[in-house]
């Protein structure tokens, strides 16, 4: 079967039933104030959650604040990736050039482009094949503090594992500005690598430039993935990016599986996006003693 461009071919994975996430608790006595915003989240993204069973997963950073805390409703659920493994794939090979202290080739320029620009497979798969595969991913995301993303087996890169929350953490490589770090205290992309990814992430081709977008006002950066599962018949559809909203920056991912249709399962994103910024927007970080 023909897919759009963006997708990648796919075999079968075992997925876990669908599991809808409860909203977050009331904190009760002293409370981080990831958790106040995690609850402010839950109660945004219930009301959109579709009728016919599909997944969804959402993470948001304010990226303003100083404490750069993460908010995220479904953390735990694992996703395909489909085409938004892609900024990690560039992620990768710009971090790799960087340990070997050289600059990318004019070929691997031309193919970074067209597979962000356009989700372009083909270029994917070569650079795929010049990371190392899953091996090369999964070390450089140990590097760069992502610690829920498993990639895809052989040449499967659209079958990656991942989690929305883990989504973020990679944005916040790409837009969190000079002295980022991963978890594990290493080095992470360098100022010139994450203009890099920034720039390719702002001038998505017209036609894949919705998803997060939506919440935003006149400015975005964003990648988006939409893969149809052939055992299933049913589309996995994901967006990342950073969104500016009244002058503040947030970083946010939204992730779906098991969406009836590529167009619903669009909607949903979209939707989902705008409620969790217009969450996190509305709710100042909330103080201990007012929890």
């Amino acid at each position: 079967m023909a897919l759009p461009a963006g997708c990648s071919s796919a075999g079968t994975v075992k997925r876990p039933p669908p599991r809808k996430t409860a909203p977050a608790a009331p904190a009760m006595g002293p409370a981080a104030p990831r958790e106040g915003l995690g609850a402010a989240l839950a109660r945004s993204i219930e009301p959109v959650l579709s009728d016919d069973e599909a997944r969804l997963a959402v993470a948001v950073l304010r990226l303003d604040d100083a404490d750069r805390q993460i908010a995220s409703f479904g953390d735990r659920a694992t996703f395909d990736t489909a085409s938004i493994v892609k900024v990690n794939i560039l992620a990768t090979l710009l971090l790799q050039a960087q340990e070997k202290e050289r600059e990318l080739t004019d070929k691997e320029h031309r193919h970074a482009k067209v597979m962000i620009q356009a989700s372009d497979n083909e270029a994917a798969n070569v650079l795929w094949r010049a990371i190392g595969r899953a091996p090369g991913l999964d070390a450089a995301n140990e590097k760069l503090g992502l610690s829920s993303t498993q990639g895809g087996h052989g040449a499967r890169w659209g079958l990656t594992q991942t989690t929305a929350e883990d989504q973020v953490r990679l944005l916040r490589e790409v837009f969190g500005g000079e002295g980022t770090m991963s978890s594990r205290g290493s080095a992470g992309l360098n100022q010139k690598s994450r203009a890099y990814i920034r720039q390719l992430m702002s001038e998505i081709t017209e036609g894949q430039d919705w998803g997060v977008s939506a919440a935003a006002g006149s400015r975005w950066a964003l990648k988006n993935g939409w893969l149809k599962r052939s055992t299933t018949e049913l589309w996995d559809i994901n967006s990342i990016g950073q969104v500016t909203v009244h002058g503040r920056r947030y970083l946010i991912s939204v992730l779906s599986g098991d969406n009836a249709s590529m167009a619903g399962g669009i909607s949903l994103v979209e939707r989902a996006a705008k409620a969790a910024v217009g969450a996190v927007s509305t709710r100042a970080w909330p103080r201990p003693w007012l929890e």
